[in-house]
């Protein structure tokens, strides 16, 4: 560390600084007595303007800028998991217990413990050849995962010197490598990385194995692939961070992040309190020991939200490199986009549309880029989803963060304030939500033994399409007036979204619907549809169908069926065909007895 200059001028987080010695663009600087840690963002000459991540109350011209040559970095190592983070990862355990419930300004702390010890298995010999990416030995971060220690990106040799199986911190070199450079890396339980430079992959896959979220909604219509992009949208009351917790709860993701990204105090509160409570379906064990928060409220600091969500995809992007399937959440990118408008108007930039800055699109681009499944440098397959909640202010889904937003994804989940009011879960709008991943994972459902699936998941968008348009015309005639098969379309689409769009998350069975069930239940609501529409080909009036025992049954089979349900499914398809031909013989008998 040196001193690089002093301040001149302080606009909020926005710190003018002349510079005594050279500073490099996005070094980290710390400011004052305090030192509040800052950014370089713009360099002119002798002057230098400084993004700072914390209070600038009290903070005056004169006071000393120290450089630190390094970028704004995260520590990534063994004990990520279970954490919780600010925007720049300064844990708020450690700093409640030492300045209480309230963050002092330029108080620091280690992002991982240094006092605690770590059962070290090496897991190459010495003489291996090794490059970036390469796995040196695992410490068992938790009951189910096993945290490999890699050897940095930019590194590449032969071990020349492995530590022996025992207890490290997580500064002690446990492998030495001789570099093709001549010269000696140490590799240690941790490493630094810059936030804003996304870690670097062997190559990138296809999106061809779905991000399962049992959630029937999603997995059907919208799918999203693992290591995808999705975004939802909806205004407030419309459940955004509850979609998103269920999602914590049940993707098959080994490990989750969540970013609480400048919102509410008592919704941070909400997740912080609720996870530890929450078992994890996959282990049993509290959800918070596969999850890592960074926690940057509305209240914090508006310069550390805009650096929070760099903060948790690098944190995604490390286990990715170990060959996990990683889920980003990050709640909410409108509020992110707030903190870049905030700090654009003070650096007096020319705004854009609704003020933002210009290169608003640009930075969201930037961010989903960096999710993917890919080959890791180590040989490995891993994957980081992103999925981004989005606020547009009063519902308005026309606003730039919601468009831009929509350009850079391919799953779209829309939010749908009427569904919410009528307590109608998850509440996603299925005329204007969209997913392109659902031929890529075509394949994966065929393998599944499940043939056929995008024909059946047309037929159901069909439906839904033809009941929307069906509807309009009922409003304004009267149901009754409709020939008989549009009103069978309408109730049937009417017990798809009852029995199968809509989802109870606290049901112990309905919370939860794996691709089996899920292909099972669709399956069967559109078999019901094939066979009345043959019963009512034959002049029988809907409301035979519509009062017809199994109906009933039908909308309440996803409240008592677990598991796949297999052998269930194929003896409600045989009751169907048995209910249409009781309708026929009935109809037929009837025609009899009256001699029409």
């Amino acid at each position: 560390m040196r001193p690089v200059g002093e301040v001149e001028s302080v606009n909020g987080p926005v710190v003018r600084a002349r510079t005594t010695a050279p500073l490099q663009m996005m070094e980290m600087v710390l400011v004052g007595e305090d030192r509040i840690v800052g950014e370089a963002i713009e360099l002119a000459g002798d002057r230098a303007t400084l993004q700072v991540y914390e209070d600038t109350t009290g903070l005056r011209p004169g006071a000393a800028l120290i450089g630190t040559g390094l970028p704004l970095y995260v520590e990534l190592g063994p004990g990520l998991l279970g954490s919780i983070y600010d925007g720049i990862q300064r844990p708020l355990e450690v700093l409640r217990a030492r300045g209480g419930d309230f963050v002092g300004r330029g108080v620091q702390a280690r992002a991982l413990d240094p006092a605690r010890r770590w059962r070290f298995a090496p897991a190459l010999e010495v003489g291996a050849r090794v490059a970036g990416g390469a796995c040196v030995g695992s410490v068992r971060e938790s009951d189910f995962l096993e945290h490999r220690i890699l050897v940095p990106p930019d590194v590449a040799g032969r071990v020349e010197q492995l530590a022996p199986a025992g207890l490290y911190g997580i500064d002690d070199p446990v492998a030495w490598i001789r570099a093709d450079d001549g010269g000696v890396r140490e590799v240690a339980l941790a490493q630094r990385w810059p936030v804003r430079r996304a870690r670097p992959a062997a190559a990138r896959l296809s999106p061809s194995v779905p991000l399962v979220t049992g959630q029937r909604i999603i997995d059907a219509l919208f799918p999203l692939a693992k290591g995808g992009t999705a975004a939802i949208p909806g205004g407030f009351g419309t459940g955004k961070t509850v979609a998103q917790q269920n999602l914590v709860k049940w993707a098959d993701a080994d490990v989750i992040v969540y970013v609480g990204c400048g919102e509410r105090g008592n919704e941070m509160t909400g997740v912080l309190t609720d996870l530890p409570n929450l078992e994890d379906p996959r282990t049993g064990a509290p959800l918070s020991r596969r999850t890592v928060l960074v926690a940057n409220t509305s209240n914090m600091p508006v310069a550390a939200r805009e650096a929070s969500i760099y903060t948790g995809i690098t944190i995604a992007e490390y286990y990715r490199d170990m060959g996990y399937d990683v889920a980003l959440m990050a709640d909410s990118t409108s509020r992110w986009a707030e903190a870049l408008r905030e700090i654009s108007g003070r650096l007096q930039e020319m705004p854009a549309e609704e003020g933002f800055p210009a290169y608003l699109a640009s930075r969201l681009a930037e961010f989903y880029e960096r999710a993917g499944r890919v080959r890791t440098l180590g040989g490995s397959t891993g994957s980081v989803t992103a999925i981004g909640a989005v606020s547009p202010p009063g519902g308005d889904f026309s606003e730039p963060v919601t468009l831009h937003t929509k350009r850079f994804v391919r799953c779209f989940w829309e939010l749908d304030k009427a569904l919410a009011s009528a307590r109608i879960f998850p509440a996603i709008n299925t005329a204007d939500s969209f997913s392109d991943y659902g031929p890529d994972l075509e394949g994966w459902w065929r393998e599944r033994g499940i043939e056929g699936w995008s024909a059946r998941v047309d037929e159901c968008r069909q439906l839904l399409e033809a009941s929307r348009k069906l509807e309009r015309v009922a409003q304004l005639v009267g149901e009754e007036a409709l020939p008989d098969e549009e009103r069978l379309v309408l109730d049937t689409a009417r017990a798809l979204r009852e029995a199968f769009l809509q989802q109870d998350a606290f049901d112990p069975v309905d919370r939860y619907s794996g691709p089996e069930k899920t292909a099972g239940l669709l399956g069967v609501l559109l078999h019901w549809l094939t066979r009345m529409r043959e019963v009512v080909a034959a002049h029988i009036p809907v409301y035979r169908v519509r009062s017809h025992p199994l109906r009933a049954e039908l909308l309440r089979v996803r409240f008592e069926l677990e598991g796949d349900g297999a052998a269930a499914f194929a003896e409600l398809r045989q009751r169907i065909d048995a209910a249409r031909d009781e309708l026929l013989d009935a109809a037929g008998a009837t025609a009899t007895r009256t001699g029409t």
